[in-house]
């Protein structure tokens, strides 16, 4: 049956070869005409989409969905739309002196044949968005979604089925091995979304066809609480940002630092700030699941582990619900004292669970980051400028929200994308259309080019010119 399925992957991804070296280069008309559909798909079938996730998580907020997948898959595409003539156009490029009255330009060429592998957390807004640049690009399209979430990634076939050919936009099903199998196809790119263990192994099959990827992978961000900052507002906004899809979030807050003597006081402006957004859990359609049973005992097992080294465990019950034989729900949790060699400190979380550490200076927060692996995201509240730059300057993280959390992940305007061990490459708006896009450069030579003077037989008038052009460069 693994073969057969492989069989088809290797078919599917011949037609779509085969496709493009007839269409190398669709015009806009094309390319909108398939961003229309993908409109299409998203907005028709919202309700089938929240009811698929749903099915999968054991309970995911259907708010959640619609806001933080189709809503921002929609300005995606829509975004994309507006802008497609411009990115398309060839870019003038400044010709440097010797080489006047020549002229330099940039030619953004369709690649080819691109893969995309999505992840469980946002199976659709993590592998729509980069169909969406994908297409827009000019490419065709063939998208692995994660075994995790059969109900959704039946369901995406099927509409990618009723919306486009499949040598335009095909889905692959299949559990790991499939997923070995596709990341070795040579593939003209190839974007993974997923855990960094993952990540090393997809870069790994991809090398071995010269594949370029972009890798957004993960990793524990940080949350750092200036001196400066309002507690209450900041507080809001990381219990938000925190148990958004329950923690199961790549660009989530992971560890939370505080300024040294106020962990006890975060702890209790959290809590109160959980019980505001979710006054229940138990029932509450609000609050997700945790996506599998492995996943929902790796979280115990983390708490537990920290709870018998002696830190301080607080579990947020406002209801004083009894979870236990509710599916794969999880009280919200905070950690304090934790030690650095706890799987808590050392693994990223991916769940409701929230470490608070507390430092001593802006020194030793920086100190603290940069330790670690590079992160995904970094958040800083305050209004200290002096202390805002300094985080700014001295910290490396893929992308960066200020007195807020997440936010930076949905800005058309701007790429996002990891760096170090949370991913390379970037997509989102203009820079999604060129990671999946050639920027070729083309020089156009004038008629009335001197260059052939510089040619041989070499003599007097080379030298002259020579001399002329070590002067003016």
């Amino acid at each position: 049956m693994l073969q057969t399925r492989q069989d088809a992957l290797g078919d599917r991804f011949r037609l779509q070869r085969a496709a493009f070296e007839t269409q190398p280069f669709p015009d806009i008309g094309v390319r909108k005409d398939r961003l229309k559909r993908l409109l299409a798909l998203t907005e028709r079938h919202e309700a089938d989409i929240c009811a698929a996730i749903d099915a999968d998580f054991g309970g995911r907020s259907a708010h959640e969905t619609r806001l933080a997948e189709l809503f921002v898959v929609r300005a995606g595409i829509r975004h994309t739309m507006s802008h497609l003539a411009g990115w398309m156009r060839e870019r003038r490029v400044a010709t440097t002196l010797p080489f006047l009255p020549g002229k330099n330009r940039l030619l953004a060429q369709p690649l080819g044949v691109v893969g995309i592998v999505s992840p469980w957390n946002y199976p659709f807004q993590l592998a729509v968005a980069p169909v969406t640049a994908a297409l827009a690009a000019g490419n065709r399209v063939l998208v692995k979604p994660s075994e995790l979430t059969p109900a959704f990634s039946a369901l995406l076939a099927r509409l990618a089925a009723e919306h486009f050919a499949p040598d335009e936009l095909s889905v692959i099903i299949g559990d790991a091995d499939m997923g070995k199998a596709f990341v070795s196809m040579p593939f003209d790119h190839l974007l993974f979304t997923g855990s960094t263990a993952v990540g090393r192994q997809v870069a790994i099959a991809a090398a071995a066809n010269l594949t370029p990827v972009t890798l957004e992978l993960g990793g524990k961000s940080p949350a750092i609480f200036d001196p400066s900052c309002d507690l209450d507002a900041a507080a809001s906004s990381i219990a938000y940002g925190k148990l958004l899809n329950a923690g199961q979030t790549c660009i989530a807050p992971d560890y939370l630092l505080v300024p040294k003597g106020q962990a006890g006081t975060v702890a209790a402006k959290l809590s109160a700030a959980v019980a505001r957004l979710y006054p229940s859990l138990r029932d509450n359609p609000d609050y997700t699941a945790i996506i599998s049973d492995r996943h929902y005992q790796r979280l115990r097992d983390m708490i537990a582990e920290a709870r018998n080294a002696g830190a301080e465990i607080t579990e947020i019950n406002p209801a004083g619900e009894d979870l236990g034989s509710t599916g794969r729900k999880l009280l919200p949790t905070l950690v304090r004292n934790a030690g650095p060699d706890l799987r808590l400190m050392r693994e990223e979380i991916f769940g409701p669970v929230l470490p608070i550490l507390e430092y001593a200076d802006v020194d030793d927060a920086i100190d603290h980051v940069n330790r670690a692996d590079r992160p995904l995201a970094l958040y800083w509240f305050g209004s200290d400028s002096g202390n805002r730059q300094r985080i700014l300057r001295e910290t490396v993280a893929g992308g960066v929200t200020i007195n807020d959390s997440m936010l930076h992940l949905v800005q058309e305007n701007q790429p996002f994308g990891g760096v170090g061990a949370s991913g390379m490459g970037a997509y989102h708006g203009e820079w999604g259309f060129r990671t999946f896009s050639k920027e070729k450069p083309v020089f156009l030579q004038s008629r009335l080019s001197a260059g052939a003077m510089l040619r041989p037989p070499y003599g007097k008038t080379f030298e002259r010119l020579y001399s002329l052009l070590r002067y003016i460069t």
